[in-house]
């Protein structure tokens, strides 16, 4: 027997969500752990950030059929809201677009929502590292994207839905061992297409207010001090996350799968704030306009909150070096008037 709840109609509520990236049907660790706290109603959303199945393609698709009746445990309770990852690339990511169809449609990687007080973005990074399909998915999903910040910038709409979150499946930042190209310091979805630095997202997110970035891809956790173009703008010393002046990054991969866990660097580069290689999961409670509250489980720990902290913001107000497209702006305003 399944069952679900609606949410409330308000937007005064306090959701709360799971969220994970990479866990396959094969050493998925966190899952058992997921289903009892989605059927426990502890959840009122999933996000799962990229990396399905390992792989859903694969064995004629049986393997993402046995991965769909594994996590119908957590998505016949709550909604399950996902974004693509590299591997869902096999045939046009047809698996990933037949077997999950977001707000966006099955032609569509990108759709927004809203829950409580915030406004949630899913984008695919995938568009930047697959160009054999094309490059107009590409230039389609930053336009669309401006557009739906823009959009969520408007006074009356930011006034109801102030934190502005962003997932995705490769993060623009990571300290982990291995040669994937958060390593280093030109990532494609921070800085865009090679030479010509097209479609580069941090600068667009930075100027639109993003508050929170989620990704995963890297199969182990790690929080980031607010950042921007590799610099930390942290709140102030003795409280870095209190009025924060850029994003705070998180990267949560760790849910478990066959490829195991990862490594991090022996040197900690000064923007990473702290990190685990732990299998494991992130809880996100939206409490009001002024405050997020962040918690790290870690499976190994049988559960045991790893990391915690506030994001408090007074008021969202611009970042102190936001470049603002007053035109786009406008000419959301004017499409939303009309409509």
């Amino acid at each position: 027997m399944f069952f679900f709840k609606t949410p409330p109609d308000s937007d005064s509520w306090v959701p709360h969500l799971a969220i994970f990236g990479d866990m396959g049907n094969e050493n998925a660790q966190s899952l058992v752990r997921l289903q009892e706290e989605a059927q426990r109603g502890m959840y009122d959303t999933v996000l799962h950030v990229g990396d399905f199945a390992y792989d859903m393609d694969s064995d004629n698709a049986a393997v993402g059929d046995q991965f769909m009746r594994q996590i119908q445990s957590i998505a016949a309770y709550v909604p399950y809201m996902t974004c693509p990852g590299n591997h869902e690339e096999a045939y046009n990511f047809s698996n990933y677009r037949e077997r999950f169809t977001m707000p966006g449609g099955v032609e569509s990687y990108m759709y927004s929502f809203n829950i409580g007080p915030m406004h949630i973005i899913s984008i695919s990074t995938e568009l930047y590292y697959f160009m054999n399909y094309g490059l107009k998915p590409l230039v389609f999903q930053y336009q669309w994207l401006e557009d739906d910040l823009a959009k969520a910038n408007l006074p009356q709409n930011r006034a109801k839905q102030p934190w502005i979150i962003v997932m995705g499946h490769r993060p623009m930042y990571c300290s982990n061992l291995n040669n994937d190209d958060c390593t280093h310091h030109e990532t494609l979805t921070r800085v865009g297409l090679p030479f010509l630095h097209f479609f580069g997202l941090e600068e667009l997110l930075y100027n639109y207010g993003v508050d929170l970035e989620i990704w995963a891809h890297e199969h182990s956790y790690e929080r980031l001090w607010p950042i921007y173009n590799y610099t930390v703008y942290n709140g102030s010393y003795e409280q870095p996350y209190v009025n924060p002046r850029a994003p705070v990054h998180i990267v949560t991969g760790s849910a478990g799968c066959k490829e195991g866990r990862e490594n991090f660097t022996v040197e900690r580069p000064p923007w990473s704030a702290t990190y685990s290689r732990d299998y494991g999961y992130t809880r996100l409670k939206g409490y009001n306009a002024t405050h997020l509250h962040w918690e790290q489980v870690s499976d190994d720990k049988l559960g045991a909150v790893i990391d915690e902290f506030w994001i408090i913001k007074d008021s969202h107000d611009p970042y102190p070096y936001a470049k603002i497209n007053w035109a786009k702006m406008d000419e959301v305003r004017l499409k939303y008037l009309n409509s």
